[in-house]
């Protein structure tokens, strides 16, 4: 029987070296490499146990609970969050001036441009449930949530639009911890 590792745990393996693991999902573990970054492995994975950590005996939080009834709300009913534009910036027009004198500027109103970055962020999360839904490997889905996540990164340009914070793109954030 296999030894269920808690958050925190460090380990070796044979190809990736030492790691630590950082979250558990439902078929194993996510590991974080100094030279290989972020991996899973599946629970029965060969590796080396450094330190073991107890696993919390909540093993799902909050968050992940309401993220999960979230998409499955919005798959069922079809329907998509409200996403409401920063009080500050209704009724606002977004002005695009060119460089050179020749051309005329161009005025698009800001509630129809942050709606389209809202589909923008939409279609990222369809996106994000399709690749893990689907059969590929999971190293291979964790590399495209990877790129996936560094898009979210490009896009936090726009956060201030979002009248609340926990709608805002979210992108890579660094860690000492590593």
């Amino acid at each position: 029987m296999t030894t269920l590792l808690g958050i925190g745990s460090r380990i070796r393996h044979d190809e990736f070296g030492n790691g630590v693991i950082i979250n558990l999902k439902a078929n194993g573990y996510t590991v974080t490499f100094h030279d290989y970054g972020v991996k899973i492995l599946k629970f029965d994975a060969p590796l080396t146990i450094i330190e073991a950590l107890e696993p919390d005996g909540d093993m799902v939080s909050l968050f992940d609970v309401e993220q999960s009834i979230t998409r499955i709300l919005q798959r069922w009913i079809d329907q998509t969050e409200i996403v409401p534009l920063g009080d500050k910036w209704k009724g606002g027009k977004l002005i695009l001036k060119p460089g050179r004198t020749d051309l005329s500027q161009k005025e698009m109103p800001i509630d129809g441009f942050f709606h389209k970055i809202v589909m923008v962020r939409d279609r990222l999360r369809v996106l994000e449930q399709r690749i893990n839904a689907s059969s590929i490997e999971d190293e291979e889905k964790v590399n495209i949530q990877q790129y996936i996540t560094r898009i979210y990164g490009s896009l936090t340009s726009f956060n201030l639009l979002f009248k609340h914070p926990h709608q805002q793109f979210v992108g890579e954030k660094s860690t000492a911890d590593a």
